[in-house]
């Protein structure tokens, strides 16, 4: 596994085409930003993130991306067309159409085939926001070939998660569209979302200690993906009741129930997100994570 990965940008902004830096590639996992482009309340820029590459059995690739949106205070949505397309082969690929503010890991996923095998071959996306368009490349670079689903040093592994309590089970950064989960609702009607998990709860901390009260074995946050209109959660950090386990190194299953609520009819995707001890993006490890969509028809 590459430990501590960089994040490497290309920036195509009107006018110019350049590296971001000539010495270091970009490491957005260290809070660095572009040149000239300080996070603001609103009005900035939005830049996709690539978090890495790794490979399927059947010997095609998975692309994980996230984002990193500079308006401090100002969540943006951005449908797919000529503001965000990810070429070639889109403009749809899965990638989300609404963008929270600050940094976002691994936020979807998408697969290449085994014929898209050299470094020289690359998908590039595309976001503009506020009129400042940014370009990122997806390629099969070596230096970001990711192990999303261990951390070798602790053999700590993405949580589990179920929409049923029997049903199949979800580990690892595996936000693909296309295998999202489907439910139905009405406009101002609470549709119920229930998760069950199960984790190892290995703390993958390196050399920093126990803390004397460390979080949840499992926190779950549900976001909007993409939607006609805003989606209100009754609780979008929703607490993880412990069914079993609840210790370090105990083995964890819990369940979390919460609500969405949507004003306006419509087709929407809503991402859960399910982090370990290990943290948002596995702390800058890129595991341990567990990311997966649902969709939701939404009639009047």
């Amino acid at each position: 596994m590459i430990r501590s990965v960089v994040v490497a940008i290309l920036v195509i902004g009107a006018g110019f085409s350049r590296p971001l830096s000539s010495a270091q590639p970009l490491d957005l996992a260290r809070g660095e930003q572009l040149p000239n482009e300080p996070f603001r309340q609103f009005g900035t820029s939005i830049t996709g993130a690539f978090e890495g590459w790794f490979a399927n059995p059947d010997g095609s690739r998975i692309f994980l991306v996230g984002y990193l949106n500079r308006n401090n205070n100002q969540a943006i949505d951005v449908p797919i067309g000529p503001n965000n397309h990810i070429d070639p082969g889109g403009p749809d690929m899965g990638q989300p159409t609404h963008f929270l503010p600050g940094r976002h890991w691994g936020m979807f996923a998408m697969t290449v085939p085994a014929e898209f095998t050299t470094p020289d071959q690359r998908l590039t996306w595309t976001i503009v926001a506020n009129g400042q368009p940014m370009t990122i490349p997806l390629r099969l670079h070596p230096d970001y070939n990711i192990s999303p689903f261990t951390d070798v040093a602790v053999k700590n592994t993405p949580p589990i998660i179920r929409f049923t309590e029997q049903g199949p089970g979800i580990q690892g950064p595996l936000a693909i569209l296309s295998k999202a989960e489907t439910r139905t609702a009405r406009v101002s009607s609470p549709l119920p979302l229930s998760v069950w998990a199960e984790d190892d709860a290995k703390f993958a901390s390196g050399t920093m200690a126990l803390p004397k009260n460390p979080p949840p074995p499992v926190r779950l946050y549900w976001t909007l993906f993409r939607g006609p209109a805003a989606v209100m959660f009754e609780k979008d950090n929703p607490p993880m009741d412990t069914l079993a386990g609840g210790g370090v190194n105990v083995p964890f299953r819990g369940k979390s129930t919460t609500t969405a609520k949507f004003s306006q009819p419509g087709d929407y995707v809503l991402q859960v997100t399910a982090n370990d001890y290990s943290g948002e993006g596995g702390g800058g490890e890129v595991c341990c994570w567990t990311t997966t969509l649902v969709k939701v028809s939404v009639t009047p």
